[in-house]
């Protein structure tokens, strides 16, 4: 498919020729949820913890003989019925991580590349470059080309001064060509390549 290229400025410099194997896929709902699970599990520090048994401070001594008092048995002091006492099945540190298929992976990463193609949300940009590096500069020039929520992905090094002026806008992510993700995409509204970006994910996803 044709797309036009255009600069910062909002001014069409050229056009483009993108794969439909990977900016015309079918969009799979069930794939992309798949995928963002997937990285947000990863994602997931794991570090909640509450007190077994063997973790609580106390006596080991049995609170009262087994039989004969009328009560019902107990065995410790430290058992979660008791004030203080542990915690049955609580979480425990661990990973969340789960594995995932590559070629799903691959799947995901087109089926979104492909939501923002059908959606008019694709804007392919000849480079994301700042002379000046102020914020003030890009803001003005966001708000006339209308993105008041995107994600930037430039080429294998973002520009410095473009990067710097663009973390303190809110809702506007930049990222790398190889930090092109599920989640980021479909978390802004617009997706805006780089004509490097989109030849890298190109050669990576074909």
């Amino acid at each position: 498919m044709k797309h036009d290229i255009i600069n910062l400025d909002n001014e069409t410099v050229g056009s483009v020729d993108l794969a439909d194997e990977v900016f015309g896929v079918e969009v799979r709902p069930d794939i992309l949820h798949r995928m963002i699970n997937w990285q947000l599990a990863k994602r997931r520090a794991g570090t909640h913890k509450t007190k077994g048994i063997s973790d609580i401070s106390g006596t080991t001594k049995k609170p009262f003989k087994q039989k004969g008092g009328g009560r019902a048995r107990q065995g410790s002091l430290r058992s979660p019925q008791y004030r203080g006492g542990a915690v049955i099945f609580g979480p425990v540190v661990r990973s969340h991580a789960h594995d995932l298929n590559k070629k799903v992976r691959r799947l995901a990463l087109r089926a979104a590349l492909s939501a923002k193609a059908k959606d008019g949300k694709l804007v392919i940009l000849d480079d994301a470059r700042s002379d000046s590096g102020k914020t003030r500069d890009l803001v003005t020039r966001f708000q006339r080309l209308g993105w008041s929520s995107a994600l930037i992905v430039g080429g294998a090094e973002v520009d410095t001064n473009f990067s710097r002026a663009a973390r303190n806008i809110m809702n506007i992510d930049v990222l790398p060509q190889q930090g092109a993700n599920v989640y980021d995409i479909l978390r802004r509204d617009t997706l805006v390549l780089t004509t490097a970006a989109a030849q890298h994910l190109q050669e990576r996803l074909k």
